[in-house]
């Protein structure tokens, strides 16, 4: 187990390091810098002070130079200075992080209690009416993104109950009510979404185990119908699912942007349009390498939850 882990966490770490390159190539790519703003904001160009400004952030150096001090600050546990805020880059983000888990949490336990029953229940009823009104559902759920789903339920709950969910964060000190309802509404819209991923994914993986012959021995010993389904052909079904779902989980992580928009939450994703529109390289160099740190380790941990699943893996001592 210790040699696995060690070899994975070498590959985690080379995986990161080729991220980290593409990041800083693109952002060095595109159009414009943070003092190329400052200066158009002001409404006149001073080519000395440009200069003085360029050499004070460090943008005067050579790329590899400016590449190598920012990994340098990274393995140190240093983000980096925010251009825009002039404070390091994590004090800007760690606020936002709770928020963002927060509704990743939320949405993929509403995506969990939708997909893997509906899944099940569908391979079950196979091919029957049931089957084909839960396929039509998920086929639903891929089809509309998460976002336009949460304008809708906002616009419907306008136009009906006359009520619109609160237009700023809403700490659960503050207000726990309206706290949960802010957040469950979201949830629902980005886990209808992920249950549909998990619901087919359940279904097609649960289908292949029930042809298995264990299965009809199990249903020739006249073993109980749940016992023979949710104890030994959805344990042996579930390797798939669980891959899905922690997929899904690292994806919700950076892909809440547009959402978080939508419902006015102030989550990473907010912060991400805030600092791409202004330009704010350290930023957003900080928040893709986090996301990206934070999915290799949900990879790592979905390889491990492996062995717990299925007693028949083992992994090198």
């Amino acid at each position: 187990m210790k040699s696995y882990v060690a070899q994975r966490l070498g590959i985690a770490i080379l995986t990161l390091v080729g991220m980290s390159i593409v990041i800083f190539a693109l952002l060095r790519l595109a159009p414009g810098d943070i003092v190329d703003i400052l200066f158009s904001t002001a409404g006149y160009v001073n080519e000395s002070e440009k200069q003085a400004i360029l050499k004070e952030l460090g943008m005067d150096r050579p790329y590899w130079v400016q590449y190598l001090d920012w990994m340098r600050q990274i393995v140190t546990g240093n983000l980096g200075k925010s251009y825009r805020y002039d404070i390091p880059a994590w004090d800007v983000i760690r606020p936002l992080v709770p928020v963002t888990i927060e509704l990743a949490v939320l949405s993929i336990i509403v995506a969990v209690v939708l997909g893997v029953p509906t899944g099940v229940i569908s391979a079950v009823r196979q091919d029957t009416t049931l089957d084909y009104a839960l396929r039509v559902f998920s086929l639903a759920g891929l089809s509309m993104p998460s976002f336009w789903l949460g304008m809708v339920i906002i616009l419907g709950m306008v136009s009906w109950l006359g009520w619109i969910p609160p237009l700023t964060y809403v700490k659960p000190t503050d207000n726990f009510k309206a706290h949960v309802i802010q957040f469950a509404l979201p949830a629902l819209a980005v886990g209808y979404r992920s249950s549909a991923l998990i619901m087919r994914i359940t279904r097609s993986s649960l289908l292949e185990v029930m042809r298995e012959d264990y299965i009809r021995t199990a249903w020739a010993k006249g073993q109980a119908g749940r016992v023979v389904i949710w104890r030994h052909a959805l344990k042996n079904a579930i390797l798939p699912v669980v891959t899905v779902i922690g997929i899904e989980f690292a994806f919700l992580i950076g892909g809440l942007v547009v959402t978080e928009q939508v419902f006015n939450l102030n989550g990473i994703g907010q912060l991400f349009v805030q600092s791409v529109s202004r330009n704010d390289f350290t930023l957003i160099q900080g928040m893709v390498m986090l996301i990206a740190a934070f999915y290799v380790l949900v990879n790592l941990a979905i390889d491990l939850l492996y062995a717990v699943f299925d007693p028949r893996i083992r992994y090198g001592t």
